[in-house]
């Protein structure tokens, strides 16, 4: 996101993807670990119109590492879901939440002291 926004819409954007998250994709609680990046509006590019949307400096980009477990209609879940959490708080425009998942093998988390829980 672009760097400027308001002190409180970080910490409202990861409570309403954590919570879509919960709601969709069964997350175990505490299972919250997240990373916001701001940067100013030349390192923060994008077409405004990619796809037909109509973006603007508002765009947010949420990019989730994800099990490869979930099928398309639990994501089109987590994206409706986080959608409507975004629109609600912080009050983002529907054109301007951007959502990509990266899904990894469970083999490929560590989570602490360097061994893989899920397949330990």
């Amino acid at each position: 996101m672009r760097r400027g926004r308001p002190a409180s819409e970080p910490a409202a954007i990861v409570d309403g993807v954590y919570k879509a998250l919960r709601e969709t994709f069964e997350v175990p609680e505490k299972d919250l670990f997240a990373v916001v990046h701001q940067h100013d509006a030349d390192e923060f590019v994008f077409d405004a119109n990619y796809f037909g949307f109509n973006r603007s400096a508002g765009l947010v980009i949420i990019q989730l590492t994800v099990a490869n477990t979930r099928g398309v209609t639990q994501k089109k879940k987590l994206y409706a879901a986080i959608a409507e959490n975004l629109m609600k708080e912080p009050g983002l425009k529907p054109d301007d939440i951007f959502i990509n998942l990266v899904e990894v093998k469970r083999e490929d988390w560590s989570f602490g002291g360097g061994i893989a829980q899920y397949v330990a």
